[in-house]
């Protein structure tokens, strides 16, 4: 019986997780403090995944632009950026497209997999991906 209970509360937590899926309004935090700084929104066109900035807490940084940039970025403001652009689902995984790093203007490859119902595991990278940097986003409620 506890077998049984525990197999159903597996796929319950499972289907519950999917069923949320990447899609939606993740909030960035800053990795030394802890506080949130963006509100990341991420939705799907033709099939693929993206990102915008909705959402900057900092007063001071909301009207800033993306002067590192290149193209059409350039100059443009971050808030209402898209930072991702072009992921394909892959299994449990989005991958194949890219992410921009308004801080130094810098776009590189990256996917994303939903780690639990409320985080997300964002992987950047230069080639391969064990050269780069993995960042966590979480749900906002």
């Amino acid at each position: 019986m506890r077998k049984v209970i525990f197999t159903f509360l597996l796929v319950a937590i499972s289907t519950s997780i999917s069923a949320q899926g990447i899609f939606g309004k993740w909030e960035n935090r800053d990795e030394e403090t802890g506080k949130v700084d963006s509100v990341i929104e991420v939705y799907e066109k033709d099939g693929k995944a993206y990102a915008k900035i909705v959402e900057i807490t900092d007063p001071e940084r909301q009207t800033a632009v993306c002067d590192k940039c290149k193209g059409k970025n350039k100059n443009q403001p971050i808030l209402g950026m898209n930072i991702l652009t072009g992921l394909e689902k892959d299994g449990d995984e989005w991958s194949g497209g890219k992410i921009l790093d308004p801080k130094n203007g810098k776009t590189y490859k990256c996917f994303i997999k939903l780690e639990e119902a409320d985080k997300l595991k964002i992987r950047g990278y230069i080639g391969f991906s064990l050269l780069g940097r993995t960042a966590y986003w979480f749900r906002k409620k």
